[in-house]
């Protein structure tokens, strides 16, 4: 085993740039030779193949994204709206984005905004934050800068400019699958068919219907590129130029990927852990793993000098992991060992990585002050059964739907439209395919420099087995957390694609039927163009017609109440007051109108996760002394009550937001299956509509409607003990 590892050290050292751009041509007109064919007609087939290959993915990225305008069209009337109707569909976090987005081009500079933003005390009352840095608002200054620059003002409108760019980035999220699937099947037959997934499952693909400003939108089209760019890296026998390429384009796609997504760091780690089994396995050349490795080292390192000294960044499991990969094979490199040492090591190599990982994230995280998220770790805790709360908020966010298990409906639409058994096949071929080459390995069998269609060894490539781990951590995730299906569902869509469309992965499924009757290659090759034609035309006989119908369709979405709630606030609340009420209207009002709230829909500072927590409590059982102390506190000076909220009657009783509170405060005790109330007051909600004593001493009814109902707090009030 030293003998072969030093033998492929030395080997792959040998190997240069020059080198493998001269062998190349001299093999390719060996080959060519052979076939009959001169080097000349190679060039032009490959050219054309290239080309049309390339139209292929611009245009279908193209497709996508006026695809995704037109149906944004029709689903909210867009154009026929005003502006204050078409804000109105930014809901929750989005409409927070969005804003900042609206200030940046109000101000008077653009440095002037930006200002602003990282010393903001117009927002949050009774706080200063740093908008850029807490809520990641790199892609508002970058769609600003790109409004002002390219002179649009007088060309098209803020929110049509600011939408086109999410739904452009989208059509580039799908070039890079397309793109993804091409380079690993070698057709890009396999990224036509990745493209009709993904626009099949768009509901399980992006979440772009309902969320365009939401971060991830922003970030995932730059990992797309970020993971077509390493696909290529891995190949073997890439050409100099090619791997440069793909070299520049990992490094400038990590970096943009991390500034543009909090949680960006996260998806690295499940990545860097895919590479570092990987090349645990020696399936991968080590030199191109490390590159990978410096090259999140460098984003993690200018992320946090340009995200204001971001110390998430530095205890992130992403930089621990890195560093522990770095200085355990640094300290393998350096050991001279015989082969039965070699083999303990590597058997030894992943518990110390693992080890000097933990350890480090511990000792960085007792020497540098942060605030990373503590609540997800109790948040875990309390999925995995770990432990039980009461705890408003983590019951809250245990509650939503994407961060519970899957629905049996999620794979019951990944089975209607064969995206899920072919993916299964596909995986279950290429799993056994590597670990096949695993034990090759552990027996002492070196890889082959070149993988033909005739060997039928799938899993001897390393930019498969990168994506076959990948796609399984990525799925794993998925299976716990609902959310998580919009980040591995799309590369289901191209692993199905790919394996159907490529004919490797039929012949090593030859390989072990030991096929005899048919030429195995022919049969392969054969396969590799029937299937996915096959699954096209199917795909395109169901679900072409749905596609069409909802771009056809004229969906009515209008929300007269808000309009009137909104409208309402401008023209009589004053300029200098504050509002109360849900985050997400909160969210809302601060879009629309520009006042100041008193919370935001933000679940990642402990102070605004305890405002929203006070804040709810207007839907508990609490006095009318209790709340208007609450408000008071907050220097909140109007109250909105919203009837969905107060009378929700959703099937999942114990998720209320009303239910959370009486369980957070002590008001009901569940005994097998009674429920008993001990609050000696009625809900708030309730009885502040009754007007009467002592709800209207607090409060003043100034405004309702049908959904609305807001409360002017009163000013002077005398308190007896």
């Amino acid at each position: 085993m030293e003998e072969e590892g030093a033998a492929d050290l030395r080997q792959r050292k040998k190997q240069n740039c020059t080198e493998s751009d001269k062998m190349a041509p001299e093999e390719r007109n060996k080959e060519n030779s052979k076939l009959g064919r001169s080097p000349k007609y190679m060039l032009i087939q490959r050219f054309a193949k290239l080309f049309f290959g390339c139209l292929a993915a611009v245009t279908s990225g193209m497709m996508y994204a006026v695809y995704l305008s037109t149906y944004h069209e029709r689903k909210f009337w867009f154009s026929s709206r005003q502006e204050l109707e078409r804000e109105i569909t930014f809901q929750g976090d989005s409409a927070i984005y969005y804003s900042f987005y609206k200030e940046l081009l109000k101000a008077p500079s653009f440095e002037r905004g930006v200002y602003e933003l990282t010393h903001n005390n117009k927002t949050v009352s009774l706080k200063t934050i740093n908008a850029v840095q807490q809520m990641t608002l790199y892609p508002e200054l970058i769609a600003s800068v790109l409004y002002q620059a390219s002179g649009s003002e007088e060309v098209i409108e803020p929110v049509y400019f600011y939408i086109g760019i999410v739904f452009g980035l989208q059509g580039i999220y799908v070039t890079a699958l397309f793109v993804t699937s091409w380079v690993m099947s070698g057709t890009w037959l396999a990224g036509m068919l990745t493209v009709a997934w993904f626009i099949i499952n768009r509901t399980d693909t992006t979440r772009i219907d309902y969320s365009i400003p939401s971060r991830e939108n922003w970030a995932l089209p730059y990992f797309a590129c970020q993971v077509a760019a390493l696909t290529g890296y891995l190949k073997k026998n890439l050409n100099c130029s090619a791997e440069k390429f793909c070299y520049l384009l990992v490094n400038a796609s990590t970096y943009t990927f991390m500034m543009m997504w909090e949680y960006s760091h996260y998806l690295l780690f499940v990545q860097a852990v895919s590479l570092f089994l990987l090349d645990s396995f020696a399936l991968a050349q080590t030199e191109k793993v490390h590159e990978v490795y410096r090259i999140y080292l460098f984003s993690l390192i200018g992320g946090y000098l340009l995200q204001f000294e971001n110390s998430a960044l530095l205890v992130s499991p992403l930089l621990s992991l890195v560093a522990a990969l770095m200085l355990s094979k640094s300290l393998q490199m350096n050991m001279k060992k015989s082969a039965f040492v070699s083999r303990l090591l590597k058997i030894m190599y992943i518990y110390l990585v693992l080890t000097v990982a933990v350890t480090l994230n511990f000792i960085l995280k007792m020497f540098i002050p942060h605030k990373e998220n503590g609540h997800l770790l109790k948040f875990i805790e309390v999925k995995l059964g770990l432990n039980t709360t009461k705890n408003f908020t983590m019951n809250w966010l245990l509650c939503q739907e994407s961060l519970q298990a899957p629905s049996q409906d999620f794979f019951l639409r990944l089975t209607q439209s064969s995206l899920l058994p072919f993916y299964i096949l596909v995986l279950i071929i290429c799993l056994f395919s590597v670990t096949q080459v695993i034990f090759r390995r552990i027996c002492g069998e070196p890889l082959r420099e070149a993988v033909k269609l005739e060997d039928g060894r799938i899993g001897e490539r390393p930019e498969i087995v990168y994506h076959v781990i990948h796609t399984i951590l990525l799925g794993c995730l998925a299976m716990c957390l609902e959310g998580m299906k919009y980040l591995w569902t799309p590369y289901v869509c191209m692993l199905a694609a790919f394996g159907v469309c490529s004919p490797e992965l039929w012949m090593t499924l030859f390989k072990w039927l030991r096929l005899k009757a048919v030429h195995p290659i022919l049969l392969a090759l054969i396969l590799s163009m029937a299937v996915p034609t096959i699954i096209g035309f199917s795909l395109w006989k169901e679900f072409f017609p749905r596609i069409m119908t909802e771009l056809t369709e004229l969906q009515e979405f209008y929300d007269p109440d808000t309009v009137e709630l909104m409208t309402w606030i401008k023209r009589q609340a004053p300029v200098a007051a504050v509002f109360a009420g849900s985050p997400q209207l909160m969210g809302v009002i601060k879009l629309c109108t520009g006042w100041m709230v008193s919370s935001l829909p933000l679940y990642n500072d402990d102070d605004l996760l305890k405002r929203n927590e006070n804040i709810y409590q207007i839907y508990s059982k609490r006095s009318a002394e209790d709340i208007y102390k609450i408000l008071t506190s907050y220097k909140a000076n109007f109250l909105v009550i919203e009837d969905s909220i107060c009378n929700e009657v959703g099937p999942a009783r114990g998720c209320r937001v009303k239910d959370l509170l009486d369980i957070a405060n002590g008001h009901v005790v569940c005994e097998e299956g009674d429920n008993y109330a001990y609050s000696k007051y009625g809900r708030f909600c309730h009885e502040i509509k009754m007007n009467y004593s002592p709800y209207v001493n607090y409060f003043t009814r100034v405004y309702w409607n049908r959904s609305y109902f807001v409360y002017k707090i009163n000013t002077v009030i005398s308190f007896q003990s």
